[in-house]
């Protein structure tokens, strides 16, 4: 018994085992990494700018509807589908959007056209080799002027001739679809009222510089090619 007013035989806190801390317990310095999660350094993507133009180019575009063709390409994908599109590609320096649009075309269909007006632009965003790329691809209403379809370009699977009536279910991108509903609309307008009646086309530039290119093209030479092109009619031929 600790007599009253003795405060020597007090327990001092000061002695007192005190609780282990993080900063002295090993197990528990362990638990606390293990709590917080490990952050890396983030890398802040370059961003770069790519522009494109492409089209839409019909053969019999003064008949109906239903007789009426437009050249696609086809491309496959990672699972193996055929995705169907417009032909597009980079707009080279020295070169207008509308110079691009016909080029593009001839390369990878064959196919020779003259520009009628603008179906309008699509814009998107896709990382490709450690940039994030914003590209933009013009496209144009071409009236087919001759030349047969070809799937020479390396970059092309399958290139056909489609009724220009499948198009809302041919084209596998929603974008491309939108457009191929304006190319009907202004195609109805041409057969009603004739080219005057065509919106004009928007101012477009030489491009000044050269760009980045996301997909590299490795365009055998000519002479280095084996064999002449193979040449393709699927869904009917070039002005019958």
């Amino acid at each position: 018994m600790i007599p009253a007013g003795d405060s020597s035989a007090l327990p001092d806190p000061a002695n007192e085992p005190r609780p282990p801390t993080p900063a002295t317990d090993p197990a528990a310095a362990g638990s606390a990494d293990r709590r917080r999660p490990n952050r890396r350094p983030t890398t802040r993507l370059r961003t770069v700018h790519e522009t494109s133009a492409g089209g839409l180019v019909v053969d019999r575009i003064d008949r109906p509807l239903d007789e009426q063709l437009a050249a696609l390409i086809g491309r496959l994908d990672r699972r193996g589908r055929m995705l169907w599109s417009l032909p597009k590609g980079h707009i080279e320096q020295g070169e207008t959007a509308e110079q691009t649009a016909i080029r593009e075309v001839a390369e990878e269909t064959g196919i020779h056209g003259d520009v009628l007006a603008a179906l309008g632009r699509i814009d998107y965003w896709f990382v490709t080799d450690g940039r994030r790329v914003h590209k933009t691809v013009h496209h144009y209403l071409l009236q087919f002027r001759g030349g047969e379809l070809c799937d020479e370009d390396v970059e092309v699977t399958e290139v056909a001739w489609v009724p220009v009536a499948e198009l809302p279910h041919r084209l596998s991108y929603a974008d491309e679809r939108r457009l191929a509903r304006v190319a009907h609309e202004l195609i109805e307008l041409l057969q009603t009222d004739g080219p005057a009646a065509l919106p004009p086309l928007p101012p477009s530039s030489p491009r000044l510089r050269p760009q980045t290119h996301s997909r590299t093209r490795n365009r055998p030479a000519p002479d280095a090619a084996a064999g002449s092109p193979r040449r393709r009619t699927n869904g009917g031929g070039p002005g019958s």
